[in-house]
């Protein structure tokens, strides 16, 4: 949802492509940081992402988006990766998740 007073929406879009891409170029740097960690934190992670591009209007598929945010097929990136998600990891995402919808 886009608001038409929010500054945010003034900021030119070679700019907020630059730092999309900058974060993404993190993201791929810091695998440290699990999705599972994210989504627990802020609500998203990488997976969002992908969707987000998809639903901006990216021609890819799902599996085409995820390896454009993860730098690698996501099935790759899980394999190096992805540690497996503790209870306490899921019950904070879900947690979080619940702020996204309130």
């Amino acid at each position: 949802m886009s608001d038409t007073t929010d500054p945010l929406d003034q900021l030119p879009d070679a700019v907020a492509a630059a730092a999309f891409r900058r974060l993404v170029r993190h993201l791929r740097h810091r695998h440290d940081a699990q999705n599972i960690d994210l989504m627990g934190l802020s609500g998203f992670c990488r997976n969002c992402l992908a969707d987000w591009i998809r639903d901006a209007g990216y021609d890819g598929d799902k599996a085409q988006a995820r390896a454009l945010i993860h730098g690698m097929p996501m099935e790759e990136w899980k394999a190096r990766y992805q540690t497996e998600a503790t209870p306490e990891q899921l019950a904070k995402m879900e947690t979080s998740l619940a702020l996204n919808r309130g």
